[in-house]
Parts: C-alpha cells; sequence; structure tokens
C-alpha cells in the first residue's frame, strides 16, 4: 500500500519535474552573516587575516531527504590593493540526490573611503554552476501501482512511458556583483545574480528556460552596549538587520536582530514570503580567538507546521586574524565600521 508520505513526496517531484523547465530559488542561508560571500560578493574579504567558513543547511528533516545544502568558503583582504579575493563551493541537493546543483565561484571586492567615516565595497562574482538530475530515481504516477506500490511482486520497478531528457547534465559559467555601503555606525548593500541569464531548459521541445534574476537588498546597523570599563573585554553589541531576497515571482523578507556579548552571541528572526508568515528562527553562537561556531533552528509557522521539521543550520568560521601572528602584524589597527556582525 502507498503511504501518505510517499504520496507527497511523489506529488513534490511531480510538481518539480513535469514542468518544462525547472526554476529553483537560489538558497538564502538563515545564518546570512555566516555566509558573507553568498550574502554579497562586495563582503569579500572583510577581515584584515584569511578567513575559512563552512555551513550546512538541513531543510525540512521530518520529510524524506527533502534539502541538503553545504557551502565553504576562502576569502582574504589585501591591503596593498586595497581590495579581498575570495572563492567558495557550495552544493544543494533535493530529494535524496534527485536533483542536485554545485556551483564554484570566484568572488573579488574594492573597498573605498567616500567621505569621513563612510565607505563603498564594491564586489564582483564569476561562478560555473552545475545541475544534475538523476532520471533513474523518479517515480512516475504509471509506475505505481494502487496496492504493490512501485515494485511487482518480484521486486522489479515497473516501466514508466515519460521521456527522458537528452542530457541530464546542464554546466553554465554565472556572472552577478554586489555593492556595501557602511560606516561605523550602519551599512548596507545590494546583490544581483544571474544577469547573464543562464538557459535551464531540460526539455528540448523548451527553446530557452532563463534563469530568473536573483537579487537582495540588506542591511544592519551596529548598537555598542559594551561598558566603557570593561578592561579590553571584547565589545557587546546589538545587531538589527533586515534582508529582502527576490528571484522571478519568489520574495522573501527577514527582519531581527543579533546580540553579542562576551564569547557569546544570539539572535532572533522573522521571515515571511508575503503570501504567508514561514519562520521564526533562533540562532545561538559562541565565538573565541579563532573560532566561531553558531547554530540556528528555522520554526515553520506557515501551513506546513508540525509537518516540514523547520530547519537547522551549523556554521563555523576560522578567522585566522585573532592568531598571534596576525595580531602582532595589525597591531594599533581597529576596524572603525560596523560589521562586526559578519566576521
Amino acid at each position: 500500500m502507498v503511504t501518505r508520505t510517499t504520496n507527497f513526496v511523489i506529488i513534490f517531484l511531480l510538481l518539480l519535474l513535469n514542468c518544462a523547465n525547472l526554476q529553483s530559488q537560489d538558497l538564502v542561508f538563515s545564518q546570512f552573516y555566516s555566509a558573507p560571500m553568498q550574502l554579497n560578493p562586495g563582503l569579500t574579504g572583510v577581515t584584515y587575516a584569511p578567513r575559512l567558513t563552512f555551513n550546512y543547511r538541513n531543510q525540512w528533516p521530518t520529510l524524506p531527504n527533502a534539502y541538503t545544502s553545504y557551502s565553504a568558503a576562502y576569502d582574504q583582504y589585501v591591503e596593498g590593493v586595497n581590495s579581498g579575493f575570495g572563492v567558495s563551493v557550495m552544493s544543494d541537493q533535493a530529494g535524496n540526490g534527485i536533483y542536485v546543483t554545485n556551483r564554484i565561484t570566484a568572488s573579488y571586492a574594492y573597498n573605498m573611503r567616500f567621505g569621513e567615516e563612510t565607505f563603498i565595497r564594491g564586489g564582483i562574482e564569476a561562478a560555473l554552476e552545475q545541475k544534475n538530475l538523476n532520471w533513474g530515481k523518479l517515480i512516475f504516477l504509471d509506475q505505481i501501482d494502487p496496492e504493490l506500490g512501485f515494485t511487482d511482486e518480484f521486486g522489479n520497478p515497473y516501466p514508466t512511458n515519460e521521456t527522458a531528457p537528452a542530457s541530464t547534465t546542464q554546466l553554465y559559467p554565472d556572472i552577478g556583483a554586489g555593492l556595501v555601503l557602511y560606516s561605523s555606525a550602519f551599512y548596507g548593500g545590494f546583490n544581483i545574480r544571474h544577469v547573464n541569464a543562464p538557459d535551464e531548459a531540460w526539455l528540448s521541445e523548451t527553446d530557452f528556460a532563463t534563469l530568473p534574476i536573483y537579487y537582495s537588498i540588506h542591511g544592519g546597523a551596529e548598537i555598542n552596549i559594551s561598558n566603557p570599563y570593561n578592561n579590553g573585554k571584547k565589545p557587546a553589541f546589538i545587531s538589527p538587520n533586515i534582508l529582502f531576497a527576490k528571484q522571478g515571482n519568489f520574495q522573501q523578507l527577514n527582519l531581527g536582530a543579533l546580540l553579542s556579548m562576551w564569547y557569546i552571541y544570539g539572535g532572533v528572526w522573522y521571515r515571511t514570503t508575503f503570501s504567508n508568515s514561514d519562520a521564526a528562527i533562533f540562532s545561538l553562537g559562541f565565538q573565541k580567538s579563532l573560532v566561531k561556531i553558531g547554530y540556528s533552528y528555522d520554526w515553520t509557522i506557515s501551513g506546513l507546521s508540525g509537518k516540514s521539521g523547520g530547519a537547522h543550520e551549523i556554521s563555523l568560521t576560522l578567522n585566522f586574524e585573532e592568531t598571534e601572528r596576525f595580531k602582532r602584524k595589525r597591531r594599533g589597527k581597529q576596524y572603525n565600521d560596523c560589521l562586526k556582525i559578519f566576521r
């Protein structure tokens, strides 16, 4: 007998794959502050020393292998040319590897002073993106027996009359850019991706299926709440933030704030897609020396509440400017900006 959960997965995959072109939304991490280059290439190299960042996201864990995402990035600021350089890799897997997106991106940002205490970081990114469709894992309606399910009494899968695409792999370049304006009190940024309009058509009868342009607008502030007599302890601050992202007909808005005190930080966020309230996001992290590690949970408050399992995220940042070698090298240099949330 075909179970209710299996029916849901089948319907989901059919809706996803029976379209003439697959148009998926770009990944937006709930801990966007721990994936700065994914948020905006203008944030490449916001630390003096090399930095490594790692991100993992498991979305809708109570559904069978719904979405898992991984990313890793390296970036560094080169003071002599006022520039940041970075490279990142990302893998996004849906339906137990049925639909996989892999992406490698090179990023560059140039830092400019604009006024007495205001700066602009302009960034560009060039990426190579690969999409893989595992046709053999798909199950269509004509393969389902109401009594026996997907296989006959001998365990053999039923055949399908659906026609497979000529190719189950796509590979294309992708271009994006970003801009970040910031001072000691606030920052604001704009990011755009897929400006070269990559073709995502899978079926031969579809002439062209443009990957929708992704853009985001984000901003925030930094409110120092440290005791002026904290004797050199790590500064405490509150950082309220806003992130708006749009791609095709999909759009989302994140509102919230992060509090950092001593070696602990945490935040509360609200995400909406405008058509419905999506999730409340809770995050907690620890940062000491060169290590910064964070966890967040998306508590679903939409119609999927109690069914999806929300989403779990883990982030890890290794900021090498906190090592003794780089502390000696940059002795006397202090950041005069509000970008602590990204470090």
